[in-house]
């Protein structure tokens, strides 16, 4: 299956953040603990070459907390501070301020040095669908603030949020990129729930799921639905549906709801925390680009 979701209103979401990052010190950028790099949109790295950055894993709950750790270490390595959140339960919420104050210091010393006192930092949240910009918005505000849904898309507009004298916080929608090179990237993109649902073929992202497990936490299965590790992901699927009483008239197992079962219980973190990326691909494209510079350098 072909993985790609770019709606008309992202194009128009891009040319405002386009407009908007003129306005701000630094980009907060949320990205999906489960999938770091997969869910940074190159468009917002462009846009913010020349920005201070702060990206913070959110869900981390859901990702394999030894690979979380490698993640940061990754960041760090980039020269990129990176922080592990709940925007839901507020685990690492409050670690936010200080590394917002940390990472804009240059930007506080100019303004110092300006005669510039007590200007608050304005900061941009932007990540991709559905990565939860909202929800943390509102839990680090405490109080809501914006409009949140568990569905892409939900935030439309632009908002200014003030939170204290140190921090206004810019809301924006969340945007993906026209076409991903990258279909694996595409593919964990619609198991987080960064795509719309309605454009998938549910059973086929369900067997692409299950693969992905039998391949890195094939415990999980069985632990979930008492699947064997010798089952092809169809019979799995079966298995589950069986298990979890997904079953059509005469006994036959309805696919189609286990299936929307399966996907819902990785993204809700029933089948346990699980990491979709490890950085180890990260550094594998970063060795990938170096040689292409190289290679132009060179002819």
């Amino acid at each position: 299956m072909n993985y790609q979701w770019y709606p008309g209103h992202m194009t128009k979401a891009k040319r405002a953040m386009e407009e908007d990052i003129r306005l701000i010190d630094l980009i907060i950028e949320l990205v999906d603990a489960r999938m770091p790099l997969g869910s940074r949109n190159p468009d917002i790295d462009r846009l913010g070459r020349q920005k201070a950055r702060l990206v913070l894993l959110n869900k981390a709950d859901l990702a394999d907390p030894a690979v979380n750790r490698e993640w940061i270490r990754w960041f760090e390595a980039q020269n990129v501070k990176a922080l592990e959140i709940n925007a839901q339960t507020g685990q690492g919420m409050k670690r936010i301020q200080g590394a917002v104050q940390e990472v804009c210091r240059d930007k506080t010393e100019r303004d110092r040095k300006r005669g510039i006192k007590n200007r608050p930092v304005r900061a941009m949240v932007a990540g991709i669908p559905n990565v939860g910009k909202s929800t943390f918005i509102n839990s680090f505000a405490g109080k809501a603030c914006t409009k949140t849904g568990n569905r892409p898309g939900v935030t439309k507009g632009k908002q200014w949020i003030r939170l204290n004298r140190e921090l206004e916080l810019l809301d924006t929608p969340g945007i993906l990129w026209p076409k991903f090179e990258d279909q694996q990237a595409g593919m964990h993109l619609a198991f987080i729930g960064s795509m719309n649902d309605e454009i998938i073929v549910m059973e086929e992202m369900a067997l692409d799921l299950i693969r992905f497990l039998q391949e890195n936490y094939p415990d999980c299965l069985k632990e979930r639905y008492g699947c064997g590790e010798a089952l092809t992901p169809v019979q799995v699927l079966e298995t589950a549906a069986k298990k979890r009483g997904c079953l059509k008239k005469g006994g036959e197992a309805d696919l189609t709801r286990a299936s929307a079962l399966i996907v819902e219980d990785f993204r809700a973190g029933r089948l346990g925390r699980i990491s979709l990326e490890r950085p180890e691909k990260a550094r594998e494209q970063a060795a990938d680009a170096k040689k292409q510079t190289e290679e132009g350098e060179t002819e």
